[in-house]
């Protein structure tokens, strides 16, 4: 009966101490992991903060500037064209309408198209019209979109980064288990403990398994 319990115990202490090194392992990779996901957060609201920068810059300096007077010059030949129209000046209006910004003809052209000078119900001008758009602005939206997928970047490597860090504290809890159990007396408990500990293990390594790994940042 000793001997047999002798046996028992050795593979328990055997298991406790596989559980120790497996669960150590485990612990120091789920902690560097969190790390560098950790990092990859921060670089990625570093880029999107970055990106911002550049929004507002392109924004206010570039945009608000060129934009304005861009808006006034298609404004400006508009009213002439309008102008010219009225008074059945037909090769003024051309005039006019050659010189169209490229960026303002494809709404002049949507506009023409409603019929404004016969339907109530069209737009008062092609300013209204979807087809008004310049490149400025476009490019700053573009930024803005890359500015918000780096932040969403950094919010899924900080809930990774999240992840990670219970799965430290859950491999470490299985490193108590097993830890304790080595000390305990009564056979039966060294069992219920060491199989708890091996559970906890195994179900953490199993989620652990489907997190994405970052190796370097």
């Amino acid at each position: 009966m000793n001997e047999t319990a002798t046996g028992a115990e050795r593979r328990l202490e055997l298991i406790s101490t596989v559980l120790l090194a497996l669960a150590t392992v485990a612990t120091a990779w789920a902690a560097y992991q969190s790390r560098q996901w950790t990092g990859v957060q921060s670089q990625g609201y570093s880029k999107a903060t970055a990106k911002r920068i550049a929004v507002n810059r392109i924004a206010v300096n570039r945009f608000a500037a060129l934009a304005n007077r861009q808006v006034q010059i298609d404004v400006a030949t508009f009213i002439q064209w309008v102008d010219a129209r009225e008074q059945d000046r037909a090769a003024l209006a051309d005039f006019y309408r050659t010189r169209f910004r490229s960026e303002f003809q494809p709404a002049f052209a949507a506009w023409l198209a409603t019929k404004p000078f016969g339907n109530p119900r069209a737009p008062k001008t092609p300013f209204a019209m979807q087809q008004y758009r310049l490149k400025t602005s476009e490019q700053a939206n573009r930024l803005d979109v890359e500015a918000a997928a780096f932040s969403n970047t950094a919010k899924d490597a900080n809930q990774r980064a999240d992840n990670y860090m219970l799965a430290v504290v859950l491999f470490a809890s299985s490193l108590f288990v097993a830890g304790i159990s080595i000390k305990l007396q009564s056979l039966r408990t060294r069992i219920a403990i060491l199989s708890l500990g091996c559970v906890l293990f195994l179900g953490t390594a199993i989620w652990v398994a489907t997190f994405p790994t970052q190796l370097t940042i």
